[in-house]
């Protein structure tokens, strides 16, 4: 009688893309504080890392089965982690960009708008919408610049998230997270270096070098998004998601290579690709100001991929 009860007292968060890269992090996260895990993606179930008592819905958003859903689940909060999430893929297809990422996004928001007016919704967008900042570090309030349709479209998301909750009251935030990384992401350059390292034994890169990011591990993410729930004041706000660290490509790539136990050399081709930004470093004092702070140095971080990485590749 008591398992039940708690249950029922529960709170109830909606996680869309939850069998994603951070879609799967974020669901651990807040099931280890307590909250009971809604999942919404369109994959097999074994794919789905859901608490006892959570429950997964697959469906391709959009899709009518929402409504009834959200009806059913009166969750307090939704994560939206659903969408695409490659500069590179939208530079090719913009139109199911558009699609998957603002068009869902307005979707999302209008019937929770009908039929959870009161659920929190936090946004993933992206540091993409900044493009080349004019300066380091970059603050939420920096003009927005984006080189690509991918952060267009985000930007076009937060539009959204701000214009719900401005003429309906609803609760909003939008969250630019900068370089994410961590176990389980299969793409982008930490990936990409330990599988040339690994599997190809040579280290050819984009760039110069000289590009720098501000990573953040994956967990960190996760760990923020609660906060942003529990503390925010979801008026539409933004938020920018990063370790406040500006590390070069070439320091990730030495790191790397030290990590691994290789003595690979890294080349760079000194040709930049289109819609990728040169440099970032977020000011991260906003999300400070809720009690957030990283916890994953990124050499510890690396230190996990690096480690993860070679146990995948070794069949390969």
């Amino acid at each position: 009688m008591l398992k039940t009860a708690l249950v029922k007292t529960a709170r109830t968060v909606v996680i869309t893309g939850v069998a994603g890269f951070l879609g799967r992090y974020v669901a651990r996260q807040f099931a280890s504080s307590g909250w009971r895990i809604v999942g919404i993606d369109d994959s097999a179930a074994e794919n789905v890392p859901l608490a006892s008592g959570g429950a997964y819905h697959r469906m391709r958003l959009p899709s009518s089965a929402l409504a009834e859903m959200l009806r059913r689940e009166e969750p307090q909060a939704l994560i939206h982690c659903a969408g695409r999430a490659s500069v590179a893929l939208s530079m090719e297809q913009p139109a199911a960009d558009f699609r998957d990422n603002t068009a869902l996004t307005f979707d999302m928001l209008d019937t929770l708008r009908q039929h959870a007016p009161e659920c929190r919704f936090v946004l993933l967008s992206s540091a993409a919408v900044y493009g080349n900042p004019a300066t380091l570090p970059v603050s939420e309030d920096h003009p927005v610049k984006p080189l690509s349709p991918y952060g267009y479209h985000k930007r076009q998301c937060e539009l959204l998230c701000e214009e719900f909750a401005r003429i309906y009251g609803m609760k909003t935030a939008s969250v630019r997270i900068f370089s994410a990384y961590g176990p389980g992401l299969r793409r982008q350059v930490v990936w990409d270096i330990c599988e040339k390292i690994i599997g190809k034994r040579e280290l050819a890169l984009h760039g110069t070098g000289l590009e720098s990011r501000d990573f953040i591990h994956a967990a960190d993410v996760a760990r923020a998004l609660e906060t942003i729930v529990d503390k925010a004041a979801c008026d539409g706000e933004i938020y920018n998601l990063a370790s406040g660290r500006e590390v070069t490509i070439a320091e990730v790539a030495a790191l790397l290579v030290e990590q691994l136990g290789s003595a690979i050399t890294p080349v760079f081709s000194g040709q930049v690709r289109a819609g990728d930004p040169c440099n970032w470093r977020a000011d991260v004092s906003r999300i400070q100001a809720l009690g957030f702070t990283t916890r994953i140095p990124f050499e510890q971080g690396t230190g996990t991929v690096a480690t993860w990485a070679s146990a995948e590749l070794a069949s390969l």
